[in-house]
């Protein structure tokens, strides 16, 4: 479980940035904060815990935010999954910026290797434009949008949550619903 190293045997540490999939709106007087799912937001969050189980790719730490929609796309995407990891919600992430989320992953132990945020746009999308370097090969992919159910996947060439740099990630993976509905499936 977790990250291995980077090139040149640096400690690589990863974070996992992943919104929460679409939400209803067609429920009269609930708050922003409780809105459930919409059918195609369950069907995004399976899709994209299937593609989590494929890859291999299991955190060590979920943060997420307490908002119903978050909670529950991380419940069915973790229900891919043969083993979960430790989860933590935290009411800090419910609409947090990409200056918040960042101050919220500098706090994490030097044990946690792989690190999944589970939250809303538009901090995780600005969060992911702020990490990755300007000159990655693959940040195009992420300058247009980052939509519902949107992961992506940084690799950081750091020892310690609190050395992250601005643009100094590399995108190992980008997935949306789309992309991999668009994806042959695994043999």
């Amino acid at each position: 479980m977790g990250a291995g190293a980077g090139r040149g045997g640096d400690p690589l540490r990863e974070l996992l940035l992943f919104r929460h999939a679409k939400s209803r709106h067609d429920e009269p007087g609930v708050e922003d904060h409780d809105r459930d799912l919409a059918p195609r937001g369950i069907r995004a969050a399976r899709a994209m815990g299937a593609w989590l189980r494929s890859e291999g790719i299991l955190p060590d730490r979920v943060l997420c935010s307490t908002a119903v929609r978050a909670r529950r796309t991380l419940a069915l995407a973790f229900a891919e999954l043969a083993e979960l990891p430790e989860i933590r919600y935290l009411r800090s992430l419910y609409l947090a910026s990409p200056g918040r989320m960042l101050e919220i992953v500098r706090r994490q132990e030097g044990e946690v290797r792989r690190l999944m945020l589970v939250g809303h746009n538009p901090g995780l999308h600005g969060l992911a434009l702020r990490l990755v370097a300007e000159a990655d090969p693959e940040r195009g992919r992420l300058e247009a949008k980052f939509p519902t159910a949107a992961l992506a996947r940084i690799g950081l060439p750091i020892e310690d949550w609190r050395e992250i740099a601005i643009h100094a990630g590399r995108l190992l993976a980008y997935r949306t619903p789309a992309m991999l509905a668009r994806e042959p499936p695994s043999p």
